[in-house]
């Protein structure tokens, strides 16, 4: 069966139940005219004009009928060829680390670690006192060489005050030796489970590289934001994403004390974006959804809360993520598993008794198999008759390096693979020699997958990376670097089909929260959710895709971004 009619005969008779939808404050009446509109519904494919009334589709077609069915009062916009699309959906990012990555310290784009000492004496120099110094961003991958920065590294900059610097993937830090002191971590200190202290091979003390769970040792010790900064940090997210013309954002784990905050902002009216949201385990937050809570939505009905997020392994690049044999670069490790399997069936068990989603975080081999291992044995435990959905779409999270034995298994357990397109290309620098070229041949395999039946859900995983959807599709289409290079053997037959990335950003996602009969297309009866951007991505020169820019994002009918200085004026 042709993969695209498999997804539409998924899509039909199996889809769950809503329960609620995420909707902005206030409904709208709008005409959009005049434009390049690519609905993503394969029954009328192109369109130059869309009516919304009260935050709905109710007409899709030409620009002439639009305006004799426009709703009076309503906004009308004459586009002058603006292309339009479905509105786009990150599926897998971090709101709230979105919005600090804006507020704080920001280390991405650091090119060597001496540029670090640079920017870190700096820093310290900016904010003087005897405080934690904290940020979050670097990737050794692009140095010279890319070896992890150490604790000496820091010290030699910063040695009375403690100093944690987070990597990019989130998934390791360093720390200097008084945060070290601090934190009472020393060559007598165990690896927590989930966790590793990378450990100087002659001496055995720490080098200041924590990984997964061992990072928490530092975490502890470190000011956490309080409730007003977090509310501002969600606020700045959610305006900076419908910048980009991002329509929803898929929270992969967050906290009831978030969900909290998000509920005020979209009382007054601050939180513009949809929103879908997973809850972080295992733990108390994930414990009351599963035993009190139960899946539903939160701030009146705009928040739908019904997912488990949990994490299975690592991350490629800290060699923290789970694989089936050594990695190539470093034969004494096959990485780590960051929860214990049986913790995380229990889960999945009674999940699936109470209708909540699981979304688990896989990036290795192992890691992947184990969690397609999980969620089968899961489905075999708990009959259909003690399930309170018959379909409860479960997601591996990046499912980033699969063996290619396993890709059927997606389609055949009826999981989601949510993956995200810049990863290929930010990981291109380091995969290769983390995996070697055989393994190679089973890592962001979004091609191989879509042939094996699955859908792919996309995302961002912002702010590991940018968190822009243009960066997402480009990806998606060309799997070269921003710069239009591709390593060697970078598996370029795994690019997909224009087409296929659209629907990785739009209707998959949709079905990945349950609300393809409300989002995911441009049809009549669906949600008036629009991206809007000044080159039209279906068509342009591969190279021009990422010269594009959102110069319109509407929800409901509703525009929360327009750039002024491109926006055609309102008739």
């Amino acid at each position: 069966m042709n993969p695209e009619n498999r997804h539409r005969w998924r899509c039909g008779w199996l889809a769950a139940p809503l329960l609620c939808l995420s909707v902005p404050v206030a409904a709208g009446d709008l005409v959009l005219v005049n434009g390049n509109i690519h609905t993503g519904h394969d029954a009328q494919p192109q369109a130059e004009a869309v009516v919304a009334e009260a935050g709905r589709i109710s007409y899709v077609g030409s620009t002439d009928e639009a305006l004799r069915r426009a709703p009076q009062g309503a906004q009308v916009v004459d586009l002058g060829g603006l292309t339009v699309l479905p509105g786009l959906t990150d599926a897998h990012a971090h709101l709230a680390g979105i919005g600090f990555r804006e507020l704080r310290w920001d280390l991405a784009g650091i090119g060597s670690l001496a540029e670090l000492q640079r920017q870190l004496r700096a820093q310290a120099a900016a904010d003087p006192g005897d405080g934690w110094i904290t940020g979050r961003g670097w990737l050794e991958s692009g140095w010279t060489p890319p070896a992890f920065p150490s604790r000496a590294d820091l010290d030699a900059v910063v040695a009375d005050r403690p100093v944690a610097l987070e990597r990019g993937d989130g998934h390791a830090l360093v720390a200097n030796s008084r945060a070290l002191q601090l934190a009472g971590i020393d060559g007598d200190t165990p690896d927590p489970p989930g966790g590793q202290i990378l450990r100087d091979p002659d001496s055995g003390e720490p080098t200041g590289l924590l990984v997964d769970a061992a990072m928490a040792l530092i975490e502890r010790l470190v000011p956490a934001a309080d409730a007003e900064q977090t509310r501002r940090a969600l606020e700045v997210a959610g305006r900076r994403s419908v910048q980009l013309g991002w329509t929803q954002l898929q929270i992969a784990g967050t906290t009831w004390d978030e969900i909290e905050a998000l509920c005020g902002l979209y009382a007054e009216d601050r939180m513009p974006l949809r929103l879908y949201a997973a809850i972080g385990g295992p733990g108390a937050d994930a414990g009351r959804l599963l035993r009190e809570a139960g899946p539903g939505c939160q701030c009146g009905g705009r928040l739908p809360v019904r997912a488990i997020k949990l994490y299975m392994d690592g991350a490629l690049g800290s060699r923290g993520a789970a694989l089936l044999a050594p990695y190539s670069d470093r034969p004494d490790t096959r990485g780590l598993l960051v929860n214990e399997p049986e913790t995380v069936l229990e889960i999945m068990k009674s999940a699936l008794r109470r209708g909540i989603q699981m979304q688990v975080h896989a990036i290795g081999d192992r890691g992947n198999r184990l969690v397609l291992d999980l969620m089968e044995r899961a489905h075999a435990e708990v009959p259909p008759s003690q399930r309170a959905l018959r379909e409860p779409r479960w997601r591996v999270e990046h499912a980033q390096v699969v063996d290619p034995a396993d890709w059927p298994r997606f389609a055949r357990l009826g999981v989601i693979a949510s993956m995200q397109p810049s990863h290929a290309i930010s990981d291109m620098l380091f995969a290769p020699a983390r995996l070697g070229p055989a393994r190679l041949r089973g890592a962001y395999a979004w091609r191989s997958l879509l042939g094996a039946g699955a859908m792919i859900a996309a995302g961002s995983d912002a702010p590991v990376e940018r968190g822009d959807p243009l960066i997402e599709f480009y990806a998606a289409v060309t799997r070269r670097a921003l710069d239009g290079t591709a390593g060697e053997d970078w598996g370029l037959d795994e690019r997909v089909s224009r087409e296929q990335a659209l629907k990785m950003l739009t209707l998959w996602p949709a079905v990945a929260a349950f609300q393809e009969q409300d989002r995911g297309t441009i049809e009549p009866g669906k949600l008036a959710d629009f991206s809007v951007f000044s080159a039209d991505i279906m068509r342009v020169p591969p190279e021009q895709i990422l010269q594009a820019r959102a110069v319109m994002t509407v929800v409901g009918g509703r525009v929360v971004y327009a750039a002024i200085d491109t926006m055609p004026a309102s008739r």
